[in-house]
């Protein structure tokens, strides 16, 4: 890849998201249907990439379409005035992956799952001949981002497979020109917040509520690392809402049906992507057909477990380290095509928790592990955050893994709980858990609970395991322990 002309930045405050970059490629995917004769004329138009060749052992072939989807900092072309004051993200690109999720497509194309790999995540590096230097390097560890600039896509691909043991059919790498085009194409794409969200690095400023967002403003949001302090996780979180905001805008517009749009979209996006070399048009328009159907409700998006978020490692700073159960569970899920999320109760009934203080009555049938957490330290006190989400976790529940620091530094003396009413099963399991927590409904907070954990934090009672409707789980297949909603679940009201 040509190297930028730009002048060099700081690494750390150029994290952009590049996942935005995933974000496109998703798009790509839910976009094609109906428009084989589009892709057939565009399909030539496809960089390509070598990341097949060799003899090395592989996963065997599972009869699902399994894409690697990567985002790279490649912003060739692209003036520096707009980089700089439009777009928020001057600087020097780096040769590595920002930003990588594994998107699988069910053999029948009803159903697809979105999983996000954190960049810093510690993982095993297979042996490989070195770009720089084309020395053989043994076998060793390193953060996965640098795959790619230790043995290009190739190593890349083979790194992801070796550690989740998932077979990778096709490779997208795109660059976040596409995705501010393919959002700009579609007439921007709505997102929803219930606290204002402002990050001075990214150039985000966003009201609470709903907005509509053209693609230099989606860039913002899908870049911005500094609202809060979970960083790179929380803006993955904020990566797979908009994502799905993406499809269900694809898919509700009509923008799939208009030849016009649809032209323009294929080619915007399309015309960026580098691909592996055995993606042909025939593949693109197979592809489209198997996802006709696909809606924001059939996707699953999760993101991988994780036990110890700043692992430091000499050469390599710190990293991210699994948990090696839960990764392992969320991988054979995906394996197995089992959906990684539950839905909502289509009918769920009002609960009694309509202001602060107020305490949730009556069983749940959402078993602890269903139910996605948000911790926030808001009583000021070192580590508490941490440890509220390692109780919770230790309890069975599916939290981030990335307790943060509470938004604009608020605090609470009482622990408290900020719910969707929508999620009011959800919300009964994780009062069982902590009773006596303020209870605080927020419309349009979505499937993801939060915790502010005040200075009375007296630790989590019991599991908030229902006990009147048990959920069952075949023995020998585990639901896995990992944090993920259905499309639905995360896009706005």
């Amino acid at each position: 890849m040509p190297s930028s002309p730009y002048p060099a930045a700081r690494p750390r405050r150029r994290r952009w998201a590049r996942a935005l970059a995933g974000c496109a490629a998703f798009a790509v995917l839910a976009t094609s249907c109906g428009g084989w004769a589009v892709l057939n004329g565009i399909g030539s138009s496809i960089g390509r990439v070598d990341v097949f060749s060799g003899d090395q052992a592989r996963p065997a072939d599972d009869g699902a379409t399994t894409f690697l989807v990567v985002g790279t900092d490649d912003r060739e072309g692209i003036p520096e005035s707009t980089l700089k004051n439009v777009l928020h993200a001057g600087g020097e690109s780096c040769h590595c992956t920002d930003t990588m999720m594994i998107v699988r497509l069910a053999e029948d194309g009803g159903r697809a799952g979105v999983v996000s790999i954190p960049r810093d995540s510690y993982v095993d590096i297979p042996a490989h001949q070195d770009l720089a230097t084309r020395r053989q390097v043994p076998a060793g560890k390193g953060k996965i981002n640098a795959a790619y600039g230790m043995g290009g896509a190739a190593l890349t691909v083979r790194t992801v497979e070796q550690n989740t043991g998932l077979r990778i059919d096709h490779y997208l790498q795109l660059n976040f020109a596409s995705f501010v085009s393919t959002v700009d194409a579609l007439g921007g794409v709505e997102v929803c917040t219930a606290k204002p969200l402002k990050d001075e690095y990214s150039g985000l400023d966003l009201p609470a509520g709903t907005s509509t967002l053209d693609g230099a403003g989606a860039l913002k949001y899908v870049r911005a690392r500094h609202l809060d302090g979970s960083a790179d996780l929380g803006r993955m979180h904020r990566q797979q809402k908009f994502i799905a905001q993406l499809l269900h805008r694809a898919t509700s517009t009509g923008a799939l049906l208009n030849p016009v749009r649809l032209t323009r979209l294929a080619d915007t996006v399309l015309g960026s992507v580098r691909a592996d070399k055995d993606l042909t048009t025939d593949d693109l328009v197979t592809l489209a057909a198997r996802m006709k159907d696909l809606s924001s409700g059939k996707a699953d998006f999760a993101t991988v477990p994780l036990a110890d978020l700043d692992h430091p490692v000499n050469g390599w700073g710190s990293t991210v380290l699994w948990d090696a159960a839960g990764a392992s569970a969320l991988f054979d899920a995906v394996r197995a095509g089992r959906p990684l999320s539950e839905p909502p109760s289509a009918a769920p009934a009002a609960p009694t928790v309509d202001a602060p203080g107020a305490t949730a009555t009556g069983a749940s049938a959402v078993a602890p592990e269903q139910v996605r957490v948000q911790v926030f330290n808001a009583a000021g006190v070192p580590g508490l955050g941490a440890r509220v989400d390692g109780d919770l976790r230790r309890s069975g529940f599916a939290t981030t893994g990335a307790p943060a620091n509470a938004p604009g530094g608020e605090t609470v003396a009482r622990t408290t709980v900020r719910y969707d009413p929508r999620w009011d099963e959800s919300l009964r399991t994780l009062a069982a858990a902590l009773p006596g927590a303020a209870l605080v409904p927020q419309p349009g907070l979505g499937a993801t609970l939060q915790v502010l954990a005040g200075s009375d934090y007296p630790g989590v009672t019991g599991t908030g395991a229902p006990t009147a409707v048990p959920v069952a789980v075949p023995a020998a297949v585990p639901a896995p322990a990992v944090s993920a909603a259905t499309g639905d679940q995360i896009t706005c009201p």
